[in-house]
């Protein structure tokens, strides 16, 4: 059955509803808080990854309901893992580390991106050469995707309220500093 993308079908579907509402999601709490990401490179990045493991899954998806030929799903999934792999290796290295939060160092050692782009490269080539469970690989790389962008965008939801409470505070201080500058003046 690992070699076999239509008996794939039902799972294919329910990842790719799964993902979709997922990026939904996503974009609504971006939305939300568009004016801090817009002054944070780390959480800008931290939210396209996020959304990179969601549409990874999604298009993993779509390959796999995706009628057609011989090994050309094997050679998708392949491709699917360099481009995804490279974009994530990219957006990690923009984002930065996270200093202070214990979850998101682990996380970062851990790391879902590198994981679910292994994954699917393994599925891919075990695809192509017909050994090594071929498609059953799509199971955790799949699932990788899923749980660490969900844990991803809780992290990014929990260090957006951090960092505007922190972008407000150094607000009020250089208030306070123009206030005192207008008083020495006088």
């Amino acid at each position: 059955m690992g070699y076999q993308p239509a008996v794939w079908h039902d799972f294919a579907v329910t990842v790719a509803g799964l993902a979709g509402a997922l990026t939904g999601l996503l974009f609504v709490a971006v939305s939300i808080n568009a004016q801090v990401l817009n002054r944070s490179r780390n959480l800008r990045s931290r939210a396209a990854q996020t959304l990179v493991l969601f549409m990874t899954s999604a298009i993993a998806a779509i390959l796999l309901v995706a009628p057609e030929a011989g090994t050309a799903l094997g050679a998708e999934l392949l491709a699917l893992s360099l481009v995804t792999g490279t974009v994530l290796a990219i957006l990690n290295r923009r984002a930065g580390h996270d200093p202070v939060s214990r979850v998101a160092r682990y996380f970062e050692k851990a790391s879902p991106n590198s994981i679910t782009a292994v994954l699917i490269g393994i599925a891919g080539l075990s695809y192509l050469l017909k050994a090594g469970g071929g498609l059953y690989w799509m199971i955790p790389a799949v699932l990788a995707g899923l749980i660490g962008g969900v844990i991803g965008a809780w992290l990014f939801l929990i260090r957006v309220p951090l960092d505007r409470g922190l972008q407000e505070h150094a607000d009020r201080g250089q208030e306070e500093q123009a206030d005192r500058s207008q008083t020495d003046q006088r």
